[in-house]
């Protein structure tokens, strides 16, 4: 049988869920995770002009999260979105 490398974030997700640290949910807590998924949709696509030190302000906080920039952009944009 061949053996699958693993990277460190996997080794890392594999060695929580030997030492039973995911456990499994369902109900109200299963359905407010699918709303939250289902809610971060991407459906529609947008163009904007900003200023390029905005942009790689941004670019440089998001890499630093180990986010990429676009989608820490998105998540900013549904906050707001959320508030109004």
């Amino acid at each position: 049988m061949r053996q699958i490398k693993l990277d460190t974030e996997e080794k890392q997700i594999m060695d929580a869920i030997e030492r039973n640290e995911y456990v499994p949910v369902g109900g109200k807590e299963l359905r407010a995770v699918a709303e939250s998924i289902a809610a971060r949709k991407k459906n529609m696509s947008l163009t904007i002009r900003v200023n390029s030190q905005d942009i790689n302000r941004i670019k440089k906080f998001s890499l630093s999260k180990g986010i990429p920039y676009q989608t820490y952009l998105s998540e900013v944009i549904h906050r707001v979105a959320a508030t109004v």
